[in-house]
């Protein structure tokens, strides 16, 4: 790891450049429904790279989103009759289009959201992954057959598309979870609308353009990948509340996700909630110190802590405590901060100055409560950290039962707490209201069985000797409490984008009814 201050050499890439080729301009229409308009609020684009303004951004109307889910319900009439197996044709092109891409939408994604690059081109990844993970699901939308207690009946499941799919997405992912749920729904026979972030709208345009080209040059109506962008009153709620939605993917905050999860249930439909996560690891005697340092710091520096599976908490016996905190000391001054373009740098911006503000607010409240700083926390300053978002990663002293230890604070805060035995350090990862990732780092095949039991960890995911970061889009991903209940990707994912039918065919001559019910004579 390199020295802890911005690199000296400077990227060497035109934004206007960039901007050309994914087809973006200074003002852009933020309404995709088969063709592009804005005729809303005009928005500005901010990079926490520097706090200057990347473009402005015409957001929906109250009519344009009227018109864009009747283009997204007729899309879908039309698209839902296309077999699923040439719908992941669609889709497998898009994975192509995007890896064409990668490069150009990775650091547009640093660019707005302040990722480095090498996070930034990650997503992209993800992007192309799940799409080639949906182009094998397109083929296996499979069913049951069941048998039947009446003679000469054939019963089976079947499986439908819902219709046109709802996803909100945050900005520290501004694409891939929009692909987490588009592929899937697409091959499933869905068309999706999408309300992007209002801090990284940029990304949601290009993104939805080159889906527009991958639909005209399959002749497949574009509607099918529709973008609104606008604020919760115009759009946000507007989504939530209509019924031709029948399913809303909302990844954000807990308290989005409550309001959301509210009002679509009122309504009787379906919500998928990806939500907050104060996601912690274990660390015991018999670890690799060197495998649980490592892990531990990409998973709470990486994205500058504004993941949802960031690592937040670390319980460590007290017997290794000491050493760990040495070198994971150590190993945060090492940490290259500034440009997230820049080559080196390990660690970027935080979004927005209010970000900043809720850190230090944080910090604030963990030294009222007992706690201690023991290295890092501070804004950074001067011509290397322009737009004052700029932060030094903070690992603090804390006890597990401290209020503020219990919150998710969206920053690269970690909180190192003791513990005597593994029942108090799992009792500890679980005492908190989200229930997203967690891992244990052990050389002991009897703790980490005890970590994995029913009786173990109770997030969505439990990782042995990997961190909290970094899932793959093989398994379900997603967490219980406070986290919402949603999964997305996994071996079954794509039921959450489906219809269930049961069917019996009744090829005999009789009417027999079930349970021998005798009706008439």
């Amino acid at each position: 790891m390199a020295k802890s201050t911005s690199s000296s050499k400077k990227s060497a890439f035109s934004p206007a450049a960039l901007f050309k080729r994914l087809g973006l301009r200074d003002v852009n229409p933020g309404v995709f429904n088969g063709k592009w308009t804005g005729n809303g609020k005009v928005i500005n684009s901010i990079s926490p790279i520097d706090g200057k303004v990347l473009g402005k951004v015409k957001q929906a109307t109250a009519e344009e989103y009227e018109t864009s889910v009747q283009a997204a319900v007729k899309a879908y009439e039309s698209w839902r009759n296309v077999p699923a197996p040439r719908r992941g044709e669609i889709i497998r092109q898009l994975g192509n289009a995007l890896r064409a891409a990668k490069k150009d939408l990775g650091q547009l994604v640093s660019l707005e959201a302040g990722k480095i690059t090498a996070e930034g081109e990650g997503e992209v990844q993800e992007m192309i992954d799940i799409c080639d993970f949906a182009v094998g699901l397109s083929r296996q939308l499979y069913g049951l057959t069941i048998a039947s207690e009446r003679p000469q009946h054939r019963m089976m499941e079947q499986w439908h598309p819902l219709g046109v799919v709802g996803v909100i997405t945050s900005f520290n992912f501004p694409i891939a979870v929009w692909s987490w749920n588009s592929a899937l729904a697409a091959v499933c026979g869905n068309s999706v609308i999408w309300k992007p972030s209002g801090q990284t709208p940029l990304t949601a345009i290009a993104t939805t353009k080159i889906a527009e080209k991958v639909c005209r040059d399959n002749n497949i109506d574009p509607a099918i990948f529709t973008l609104v962008s606008g604020d919760a009153e115009t759009v946000g709620n507007r989504m939530t509340n209509d019924r031709r939605l029948p399913l809303i993917s909302a990844t954000g905050s807990t308290r989005m996700g409550r309001q959301v999860g509210e009002v679509v249930s009122k309504r009787l439909g379906r919500s998928l909630l990806e939500l907050g996560g104060n996601n912690a690891i274990i660390v015991t005697p018999s670890a690799s110190m060197d495998l649980a340092v490592r892990g531990i710091v990409f998973g709470a520096v990486g994205t500058a802590g504004q993941r949802c599976t960031s690592t937040r908490r670390v319980f460590a016996h007290e017997s290794i405590l000491p050493q760990l905190t040495e070198r994971l000391v150590s190993a945060y001054k090492q940490v290259r901060i500034g440009n997230p373009l820049e080559s080196g740098v390990l660690m970027g911006p935080l979004i927005s100055t209010r970000a900043v503000d809720a850190m230090q607010t944080a910090i604030k409240e963990l030294q009222r409560e007992g706690g201690k700083v023991l290295y890092g926390g501070e804004l950074l300053s001067g011509a290397q950290f322009p737009g004052g978002r700029y932060v030094r990663p903070c690992i603090a002293s804390a006890k597990g039962d401290y209020k503020i230890v219990h919150e998710e604070t969206f920053a690269p805060i970690l909180y190192l707490i003791p513990y005597n035995n593994l029942d108090e350090a799992i009792a500890q990862n679980n005492a908190v209201p989200q229930g997203l990732s967690s891992a244990i780092f052990t050389n002991e095949m009897r703790e980490a069985e005890q970590f994995l039991t029913c009786c173990g960890s109770d997030c969505g995911i439990a990782n042995v000797n990997i961190g909290t970061s970094g899932a793959e889009i093989g398994g379900a991903f997603g967490g219980d409490k406070d986290t919402g209940g949603g999964r997305e990707s996994g071996s079954d994912s794509w039921k959450a984008y489906m219809r269930r039918q049961t069917v019996t065919i009744n090829y005999s001559t009789q009417l027999p009814l079930a349970q021998g019910i005798q009706f008439g004579s």
